[in-house]
């Protein structure tokens, strides 16, 4: 049996179409319209997204990241949902602020910079980099413009050099401490992933593949059925507050990322690996008292060192959302729809704001609202519309 053969229930075919329109009409109406009125900078390019409950703007500073999540946003929809040409301008608009203003002279990305591009702030990480790939390949899609199917395979390989080359990115910590993150891992497969419908070049299976294995061999830790966040070198478990915490919503991310993997290549060893990493931090991240995934935890069930540890953010419930939907698809497992049906219903309950519109993203243990703000320089339109269009796609098929 292939891995797209599964049939659905007469149920499922229901319950699928009713979330195949919500997606589309919160997309179409109240996510992308909320962020090209509030946040498209028509005067610099590019997007704000430091915004009020009402969309009022409270801080002019631009995550650079954010920039190359909004333009990938733009193209994924346009790709996918419909050819709206509002979605395509404003993703070319805020690829060409990108190019202009938020590269540094050694080929590097900011992570901030003011709205006139000037620049602010960089790290040590390269996510700013992986979310103008993305969307250089996206755009490249949409547009059959050659051009920035290069620009992103580019992009790739000098993250692969950024990462692999000493010297070029600050360590995080001291040489007393050696170990590697599962964020980074993770985030390449993503990027590989999406340049490879645009581009042909051996090093994106490579790094597919290399990111697989640390995934497999290393960040997998059985003795816990949990992924964790950072481990050692080898996958040596490390055991700090750093070295224990699970990161449920990243876990979940990393499945659907290596479900389009399996899918792509009709890899069933790889398929029964995402599953048992979606399993884990399922049981991990879940709030069996209150519902929606949780922040972070310990795999010794230690004390959380994060403050936030038992907040409710809208990022890992929008990849509970994907992941839950995916997994059904790809299994026709009816208890990966019912924990569909569980995150959507305890989110859907939660995050949208019925009186100005979006999502709120930042929400107490028992889901009131800790902060109403829309955007800041970490959430703004990328994880909630992403998770609109990909599912909808999911339910189409």
């Amino acid at each position: 049996m292939s891995i797209q053969s599964i049939t659905t229930s007469p149920y499922a075919k229901t319950y699928l179409a009713y979330w195949e329109a919500s997606y589309k009409e919160d997309l179409t109406h109240d996510i992308m319209p909320f962020w090209l009125e509030h946040g498209l900078d028509r005067e610099h390019g590019g997007v704000y997204t430091c915004v009020d409950r009402a969309g009022k703007l409270i801080d002019p500073t631009k995550s650079v990241w954010f920039q190359g999540r909004f333009a990938f946003t733009c193209c994924f929809a346009y790709n996918h949902v419909e050819k709206n040409p509002a979605w395509l301008e404003a993703a070319k608009r805020t690829l060409d602020f990108i190019e202009a203003h938020c590269f540094d002279s050694d080929g590097r990305m900011y992570f901030e910079v003011m709205a006139d591009g000037t620049p602010l702030r960089k790290r040590r990480y390269v996510f700013s980099e992986s979310f103008a790939a993305i969307a250089m390949a996206e755009y490249a899609k949409a547009t059959g413009d050659q051009e920035y199917a290069r620009k992103a395979l580019a992009l790739f390989k000098d993250m692969r050099r950024f990462l692999s080359t000493p010297g070029i990115l600050e360590p995080k910590y001291l040489p007393a401490f050696q170990a590697q993150g599962h964020s980074i891992t993770m985030i390449m497969v993503n990027v590989a992933s999406c340049v490879k419908q645009v581009a042909d070049d051996p090093e994106l299976d490579r790094q597919i593949d290399e990111s697989v294995f640390a995934l497999k061999n290393y960040f997998m830790h059985p003795e816990f059925k949990a992924l964790l966040e950072t481990v050692g070198p080898k996958g040596e478990f490390i055991d700090t507050g750093a070295g224990r915490t699970i990161n449920p919503g990243h876990c979940i991310e990393t499945s659907w990322f290596l479900f389009d993997v399996a899918r792509a290549r009709g890899d069933r060893e790889l398929l029964e690996m995402a599953l048992e990493i979606l399993d884990w931090s399922w049981d991990w991240g879940w709030d069996k008292e209150y519902g929606g995934i949780i922040n972070f935890r310990d795999c010794r069930n230690f004390p959380q060192q994060d403050y936030s540890q038992d907040m409710k953010f809208w990022w890992p419930q929008t990849e509970a959302i994907i992941a839950t939907l995916y997994a059904y698809k790809l299994t026709g497992d009816e208890k990966y729809l019912q924990r569909h049906r569980q995150i959507s219903e305890w989110t859907y309950a939660h995050f949208p704001d019925r009186e100005y519109g979006e999502w709120f993203g930042y929400l107490h243990r028992d889901g009131s609202v800790a902060q109403p703000a829309k955007g800041n320089l970490f959430k703004g339109p990328f994880h909630i519309p992403r998770m609109m269009t990909k599912a909808y796609s999911l339910c189409r098929e």
